[in-house]
């Protein structure tokens, strides 16, 4: 099924929101605000202008203290796990508007935005904590590692090449394969190093880093229940899309993504990092896996991985997204909202 890029100028567009669809709609690209067919994009809308945050509010002195000191497994998993994610949002940011061309629910695209807007606050975020803690040698060296280390470049091409089969064929399943991959990115990809920044900040080092970390998984976790949302509608609108063919497609991309994070889990941390291991990100990845593939409507993945494991309850605590405070020596609230609770998808 192939796929019609929005027009920008529509003035034949459909002005009845009954007929409006998330993809192949005729829209005008009006931004109504009073009139929205997905209601629950009104409320992402909100909550994502609340969160705004500037990475430099963060205080980073403390890490500039202890970084040097890190052991060596500490520093080279810090440095590798940077590099990966300040590649992944820099990716997103690039190719969000590419998924944007062809959703015809303005409301929608308004949420979209947000979110590119908000993966290069991400990347900023990253080059701030290099940029404060590393040499600009070291900061260079490694930014730069997800194109000499052979386990990042893996894990970029899995996703990158997904985005790119999209680029060379304009048709829903590939759109469809975009939208999978993205949600394994926000929903999966992440959390090996979420954890291993959580688990600094918990042993007492690298708080700041800990706290810029709090401040992008709350917004990962925005997104990731945005593409969860985008992924239903489309299930209801589009049901030729999720025939079994194409779910064992998206199952299995799914898994994927769950076998290279843990893999890259083992890799970067293994069990040389005090406070974590290898079983603990494997059952926690796996649990993860679990809980996004069930979201979408299906059945678990891995059995017997239902519920969080008790040994990484405190990642969910680090993460909880109603909790996040600017710095660990103010207790200011990043949200204007501050009555408005987020629906963490953790």
């Amino acid at each position: 099924m192939q796929l019609v890029k929005r027009p920008l100028f529509n003035p034949d567009g459909d002005t009845d929101m009954r007929m409006r669809r998330m993809v192949g709609g005729n829209t005008t690209n009006l931004n109504d605000f009073n009139n929205m067919k997905y209601q629950w994009a009104s409320s992402w809308y909100r909550q994502a202008m609340n969160n705004f945050w500037i990475p430099e509010e963060i205080n980073l002195a403390q890490d500039i203290k202890d970084y040097p000191a890190l052991d060596k497994a500490e520093r080279t998993a810090y440095d590798k796990i940077l590099s990966f994610l300040v590649f992944l949002d820099s990716l997103q940011s690039a190719n969000l508007p590419n998924v944007s061309e062809y959703i015809t629910a303005n409301e929608v695209n308004l949420c979209l935005n947000i979110q590119t807007y908000q993966e290069c606050i991400h990347s900023q975020s990253y080059s701030y904590m290099l940029d404060t803690i590393c040499s600009p040698e070291q900061r260079n060296e490694i930014l730069y590692q997800w194109k000499t280390d052979e386990h990042l470049l893996k894990r970029n091409t899995f996703i990158g090449s997904n985005y790119n089969e999209f680029q060379q064929h304009k048709d829903f399943f590939r759109f469809m394969k975009v939208c999978i991959a993205n949600y394994i990115l926000e929903g999966i990809y992440f959390y090996s190093g979420f954890m291993f920044f959580y688990n600094l900040a918990r042993n007492g080092k690298m708080p700041g880093s800990a706290q810029e970390i709090r401040y992008i998984n709350r917004d990962e976790n925005t997104h990731l229940w945005l593409f969860k949302n985008i992924i239903l509608e489309l299930k209801k609108e589009e049901p030729e899309m999720f025939l079994d063919e194409y779910i064992d497609i998206y199952r299995s991309m799914m898994k994927e993504g769950v076998e290279q994070e843990i893999a890259w889990g083992e890799y970067v941390i293994g069990d040389d990092i005090q406070g974590l291991t290898k079983k603990m990100v494997r059952d926690y990845i796996m649990y993860l896996g679990n809980v996004r593939w069930t979201n979408l409507g299906f059945e678990p993945l891995y059995e017997g991985c239902d519920k969080e494991p008790a040994d990484m309850t405190w990642v969910s605590a680090y993460a909880n997204a109603n909790m996040v405070k600017t710095d660990f020596f103010e207790a200011r609230s990043t949200a204007y909202a501050k009555s408005t609770a987020l629906v963490d998808d953790l």
